[in-house]
């Protein structure tokens, strides 16, 4: 068996003395792991580091195997990560989400696409944010668990939207919440396209998206807590936020 495909590195782990097991998110092969050898060597080592573009060829015996990998740096990230703190915990929480949420093996072709450009935009610190919130909601929505912010769920109505149901996931508007209100999230504005996207409307979008996260995605996968990378990032986030 043998394909080749690019790829987004998640992770790597050692294995015996200088191989080493990688964890790749590809546009046609979706999550996927295989061994490199010589990968803990001093050549191959900083090549090997998450969040780097890779040209990959996979081989193995049998399809079921964990194969092997021929990997060529494509394109690096470690440069623009060392340089910005909010970047390198972009960065993690990306790769670690990526790997917590997504099923091996299983194309996942939109989000990939979504998780490449945003990668591209790490570095420029007034954009990753919002980026990356409009990022969170598409994995919501690939993996099933996406808001539903068309109009309300009582009302119907396209306008006033305030609120998002924490069962359904589905807008709310003030009129439509009535006495139930208090039991509603928050639905920020910024996530209907509204207003600047600065930075706690981002923050509060953030916390909106990491509900469903820990409530409706994490109970599918076996109620496994959310990586520690999303929080870390959320630490460096509201450390922007409290700056003069």
């Amino acid at each position: 068996m043998e394909w080749r495909d690019t790829g987004i590195l998640l992770a790597v782990r050692p294995h015996g003395e200088t191989s080493a097991i990688v964890d790749v998110f590809t546009p046609e092969r979706g999550r996927h792991a295989g061994v490199v050898r010589g990968g803990a060597s001093r050549k191959m080592a900083p090549m090997l580091q998450p969040g780097a573009q890779l040209d990959l060829v996979w081989r193995a015996r049998l399809e079921d195997q964990l194969g092997s990998f021929q990997a060529e740096l494509m394109r690096s990230r470690s440069a623009v990560v060392m340089a910005s703190r909010l970047a390198l915990a972009g960065l993690n929480t990306v790769t670690a989400l990526l790997r917590y949420a997504l099923p091996e093996r299983e194309a996942h072709l939109p989000l990939y696409r979504r998780s490449e450009a945003l990668l591209d935009l790490l570095g420029q610190d007034e954009l990753w944010p919002l980026a990356y919130l409009k990022w969170e909601l598409a994995l919501l929505q690939e993996l099933g668990f996406g808001l539903d912010l068309s109009c309300c769920a009582v009302t119907g109505a396209r306008t006033g939207l305030a609120y998002v149901s924490p069962k359904t996931g589905r807008a709310v508007t003030r009129e439509g919440a009535g006495d139930w209100a208090q039991k509603l999230l928050p639905l920020p504005p910024v996530l209907l396209g509204h207003g600047a996207g600065g930075d706690e409307d981002v923050m509060a979008g953030l916390r909106l998206t990491g509900y469903f996260l820990g409530t409706r995605l994490a109970p599918e996968l076996g109620q496994k807590p959310l990586p520690d990378a999303r929080a870390r990032f959320m630490t460096a986030f509201e450390r922007r936020l409290a700056l003069p």
